[in-house]
Order: structure tokens, then sequence, then C-alpha cells
């Protein structure tokens, strides 16, 4: 069993890195993509949050969310989520009737203050080209890049480069 502990700070934000069953590439398309988008909706319904950034990428995906006042229970959601998803994408399941969508864990951290905040948006935003997948963070699809962009808190440019922010950081 692993011997790592979780932080649970109520009303805390936190960035996330979530990864598919074996990293089989799951999200392909916008058909499964919008799967995805969609249990997170319905989630949210009853178990609010705020998203601040996400990219989904074929075999794993990477967000920071803000949690509501007084509530620090992330690993629910996630796991609901996982199985709102998992439902619609694959019926196989094993004797534990887990299905082969997702790694059974996630992994978390909790940001601590607006230079961090910033270094896993960056992060974040720059993954698609991090792993080939676009020449900028603005041409991949499934992100939330054009969201920030449109915040102001970008450049629609932004990414051309490596940023610096990122370089020592591995959240895979």
């Amino acid at each position: 069993m692993s011997n790592y502990r979780r932080v649970f700070v109520p009303g805390a934000c936190y960035f996330f890195t979530v990864v598919t069953w074996r990293r089989t590439p799951i999200f392909i398309d916008e058909q499964r993509v919008e799967i995805f988008r969609q249990a997170i909706r319905k989630i949210m319904q009853t178990r609010p949050f705020h998203i601040d950034a996400m990219v989904i990428l074929p075999e794993h995906l990477h967000c920071i969310w803000s949690m509501p006042d007084g509530d620090c229970d992330f690993s629910s959601r996630w796991r609901e989520i996982k199985k709102a998803t998992s439902r619609q994408i694959d019926a196989a399941t094993n004797t534990r009737n887990e299905r082969f969508v997702w790694q059974r864990r996630f992994w978390e951290h909790a940001i601590r203050d607006e230079d961090d905040w910033r270094r896993h948006m960056d992060y974040i935003h720059y993954n698609p080209v991090k792993h080939g997948l676009a020449q900028r963070p603005g041409d991949w699809p499934w992100s939330s890049f054009a969201s920030a962009v449109k915040k102001g808190w970008y450049d629609a440019s932004w990414g051309a480069q490596s940023p610096t922010t990122i370089t020592d950081m591995d959240c895979e």
C-alpha cells in the first residue's frame, strides 16, 4: 500500500493529475472528451467547485480546482466523476467491479500562493505542446487556454517557446 498523505484544506485551491488505466489513450475524440465534461458538470450540480484551468490529453489530464469555503472533499468528487465517465466509455469490469478507464488514484498538490498557482496554470496550458500534440497552447482543443486568454491571463501568442516558469516541474 502507498505511504503518502493527502493534504485537505477547506476552501483551498488544488492542482490535480489524473491518468487513464495504463496510460491508454481514452480521450481521443470530441465524443469521449464530452462524456468526461458531462460527468464533471453532473457532479458540480450537487458538489460544487470551481475549475480555474484544465487540459485533457489522450491519456491524462491536469486541472486546478478551487474548493468551496469549508469544503476539502475533492476525493469523493473525483470518485464520482471517474465513475460517471467510466460507465459511458467501457462496460468491461474486473473482479473489483472496476472499469478499465482510470488509474485508481490521482495526484494532488495544494496550491500555496499566487506564484505556485501561476506556475501550475502555465504547466497545464503548455502540456499539449510539451507532449508534441500541438505547436502552441492555443492549438489544443481540449484546454482552458482560450478562456484564460479571454480573461486576460495570457497573451494569445504565449507558449511559442517553453516557459521558464515550468522548466523544473514534472507533474506527470
